[in-house]
C-alpha cells in the first residue's frame, strides 16, 4: 500500500507537473482579474480531472477494443514517460508536459484558457494519461490499490489547483533555479519508474523467458 502510494504520487506529480501548471497558468492570466483567475483554476482543473478519471476507469476497455495489450501499453508508456523523465532532468520544454510553442501563442490571444491549454494539454497531457492507465494496470483487480491511485490522482490535482491560485507567491518563494531543482528530481524518479514499466511489459509480453 504504502510503496503504491509513493509511486502514484511520484509519477502524476511528475507528468502533471503543478509547478510547471502554475507557472504557464500565470503567465497566460497575467491580464485576467482575480476572480477570472480563480474561475479558469476550477474550470481547468475539473476538465483534466474529468479526462483523467475517465482513462483511469475505462483506460484497460479501450486498451482492448483496439486490441492492444497490457504489455504492449506497458512498454509504450515506459518509453514515453522515459522521454518525459530525460527532459525533465535536462529541463526541456516537451509536448508530453507541456504546451508546443504554438499551442501558447493560441492560448495567449484567447480569454478564456481553462479548456485548452489548462485542463488538456497541460493536466490531462499524454503523460499523465498514460501513466493513469498503467498505474491502474498494475494494481490487477486490487480494489483498494486502485481507490489508492484514484486518491492519488486526487490529491495531485488538488495540489495543482492550489497551486494555481498561488502561481505568483510559488514563483516568488522558489525561484526559476528552486523549479528547475523540483523537476529533475521529480524527472530522476519518473525515469526510474518508467524503465521498470518497460521491463514489466517485455516480461509480460512472453518475448523473454522470466
Amino acid at each position: 500500500m504504502i510503496e503504491t502510494t509513493g509511486i502514484a504520487l511520484a509519477t502524476f506529480f511528475a507528468t502533471i507537473g503543478p509547478l510547471d501548471v502554475a507557472a504557464i497558468f500565470a503567465a497566460l492570466t497575467t491580464n485576467s482579474d482575480a476572480a477570472h483567475r480563480r474561475s479558469m483554476a476550477i474550470r481547468g482543473t475539473l476538465i483534466g480531472s474529468a479526462i483523467l478519471l475517465l482513462f483511469a476507469f475505462v483506460g484497460e476497455v479501450l486498451l482492448t477494443s483496439f486490441g492492444i495489450s497490457l504489455a504492449a501499453f506497458r512498454t509504450a508508456g515506459g518509453i514515453l514517460l522515459l522521454l518525459i523523465g530525460i527532459d525533465m532532468v535536462f529541463v526541456r520544454s516537451s509536448g508530453g508536459t507541456s504546451t508546443t510553442d504554438e499551442e501558447e501563442r493560441e492560448a495567449a490571444s484567447k480569454e478564456d484558457i481553462s479548456a485548452f491549454p489548462i485542463g488538456m494539454p497541460l493536466i490531462a497531457g499524454p503523460g499523465a494519461m498514460s501513466a493513469t492507465i498503467l498505474l491502474m494496470s498494475n494494481t490487477e483487480g486490487d480494489l483498494l490499490l486502485k481507490a489508492i491511485v484514484i486518491g492519488s490522482l486526487l490529491a495531485i490535482l488538488l495540489v495543482t489547483f492550489i497551486s494555481m491560485l498561488l502561481a505568483g507567491q510559488i514563483q516568488k518563494a522558489l525561484g526559476i533555479t528552486g523549479m528547475h531543482v523540483i523537476a529533475r528530481i521529480f524527472g530522476v524518479l519518473l525515469c526510474a519508474l518508467a524503465v521498470q514499466f518497460i521491463f514489466d511489459g517485455i516480461q509480460r509480453s512472453g518475448l523473454i523467458g522470466s
